[in-house]
């Protein structure tokens, strides 16, 4: 029996969906494109695979990466590891090679759960990877253990207890492990209900990789906490996102990135309005089309901050209107500051590194797996450092400027690459951009921008260029320009900015300079 204090930080993962079980039991749970699970049919399932893991050797507290793409089978293993007690390592299905060994590797785990999607990366490194690691595949020993009997599970997990590791995306470096506990992933799932006004009776949609927070803690845990329904898709298409979403009844879905301008780039349609979404949140949302996509589609779009290191401590109040720009205002669980380079708090109005600390327990990451030095770098000075550029206004609005990591240093001036990428995504024709250093001549950098044209459209540079010119500074304005077929991202649509800087220039490069195309080298 947990003491009254233990017992106030809420349930565990597993425990609150043993009793969701028993209070929703026919109630669908996960929806997949290969069908929909109660909540009854997922605990049974989770039971049984949990008694198969334990029966080889799989203990309380052990490490487990989950390698698998989306579908019932990766919650089923979530559930079944915390049932055990076990922590789920959910590792990006994208990663190979050294990104793929560190990340198993940091987890220094016994066994590893995968599917046919990642075998053969994990055949590549196999020599690199730690003896004796037991293999557990889908579609083969997976389902062996899945279809255990069940066995009653005696475990002493609590809720501030690690339940998972969620990677991030190693864009800049190697991928850090945040280790998240049974609160965190409940909590923030109550958090998001509450100031996003989610319903008992939504169908909660996301197209991303299930080893990412927005589909795992945002998307799954909110319906467990509220006995709705979580509908995941096998990765975002913007052909077959609508499709999808009215194929799943879905109410209620998030995008990142730059999904929703995708969305609203893609040709008009009659039936545009003609699906059962009432809300989309994410971020970001820009300005400029938000109105016109709310009316087109039938929706409210809204705009919040966070990360899986530091939670959500932001939402735009959904009751208020619009502040252009704005990713909302900080929630009664965190405290935020705003940072110059020496650590003092800037003021309003004025650009600063958000830093943050929870005001309850339990509520951001409890640091990098494996990463001793990197978590206590990240907290320095009792604070949570983002990395993230903001300002905000005397009423409490924040405003994301950019990264600190993807800024451009040229002519004597920090750029933002974010505030350059969404005036270049301005020109009616351009699908998509990312605006990235090279290296310059003159020492600094000279700023280019790779551009996605939308399909069928031809965009002359000089066009671009004059176009930029007119709504940005000076120094803010392209020098190189690429057209390009596709952006290289990762799964959950972050731009490789690595991948485009060590490119750099190419043969088809425009070079404002010389109007002409740079030569290689």
């Amino acid at each position: 029996m947990l003491s009254d204090s233990k017992s106030a930080l809420g349930p565990t993962i597993d425990g609150l969906l043993a009793e969701r079980a028993r209070t929703h039991t026919d109630r669908e749970f996960l929806r997949f494109d290969s069908g929909d699970l109660t909540f009854a049919e997922v605990d049974d399932r989770t039971s049984r695979l949990a008694a198969g893991l334990a029966s080889i050797g799989v203990e309380p507290g052990a490490t487990v990466p989950v390698l698998m793409a989306n579908g019932a089978e990766f919650m089923i293993s979530l559930f079944a590891l915390s049932r055990l007690g076990a922590v789920a390592c959910l590792i990006n299905t994208a990663f190979k090679g050294p990104a793929l060994v560190h990340a198993i590797t940091v987890t220094q785990p016994r066994t590893v759960l995968y599917d046919a999607t990642v075998a053969a990366n994990l055949d590549e490194v196999a020599d690199a990877l730690p003896a004796g690691l037991v293999h557990i595949a889908v579609g083969g020993r997976w389902e062996e253990l899945a279809a255990s009997s069940t066995i009653a599970i005696s475990s002493t997990h609590e809720a501030v207890d690690p339940a998972m590791v969620l990677f991030t995306s190693g864009t800049t470096g190697p991928s850090k492990g945040c280790v998240l506990s049974h609160r965190y992933v409940l909590r923030h799932a109550e958090l998001m209900s509450q100031h996003l006004g989610f319903l008992d009776s939504d169908v909660l949609y996301c197209p991303f990789p299930l080893f990412h927070i927005d589909a795992t803690v945002l998307t799954v845990a909110p319906a467990l906490v509220l006995g709705a329904t979580a509908a995941i898709g096998e990765r975002f298409s913007v052909s077959g996102f609508w499709p999808e979403a009215r194929r799943f009844q879905a109410t209620v879905f998030d995008f990142m990135g730059a999904t929703l301008t995708m969305l609203h780039k893609a040709e008009p349609s009659h039936h545009d309005a003609d699906n059962s979404v009432r809300l989309a949140w994410g971020v970001p949302v820009p300005d400029e089309i938000a109105g016109e996509f709310e009316q087109r589609f039938g929706l409210h779009l809204v705009e919040l901050y966070g990360s899986t290191d530091a939670g959500i401590p932001m939402y735009h109040p959904i009751d208020r209107p619009r502040r252009p720009g704005s990713c909302g205002t900080v929630i009664d669980a965190y405290e935020t500051q705003l940072h110059d380079q020496d650590g003092f708090e800037v003021g309003i109005g004025e650009v600063g590194e958000l830093v943050v600390r929870p005001t309850e327990p339990s509520i951001m990451a409890d640091g990098y797996l494996g990463m001793p030095e990197a978590t206590l770098m990240s907290r320095r000075n009792l604070w949570f450092h983002t990395g993230d550029r903001l300002h905000r206004d005397a009423d409490g609005y924040h405003y994301f400027v950019g990264r600190s990591a993807d800024s451009i240093r040229r002519r004597g001036e920090n750029i933002s690459a974010f505030e350059v990428e969404e005036v270049v995504k301005l020109h009616p024709d351009v699908l998509d951009a990312a605006a990235f250093g090279v290296p310059s001549e003159l020492t600094e950098e000279d700023l280019m921008v790779a551009v996605v044209p939308r399909p069928g459209r031809i965009i002359e540079p000089e066009v671009l260029v004059e176009f930029c010119t007119g709504r940005a500074a000076r120094h803010m304005v392209p020098r190189f320009i690429d057209f390009v077929d596709e952006l290289p991202r990762t799964p959950t649509e972050k731009v490789r900015k690595d991948v485009l800087r060590d490119r750099g220039t190419t043969p088809t490069t425009w070079d404002t300079q010389e109007s002409s195309r740079v030569r290689p080298g």
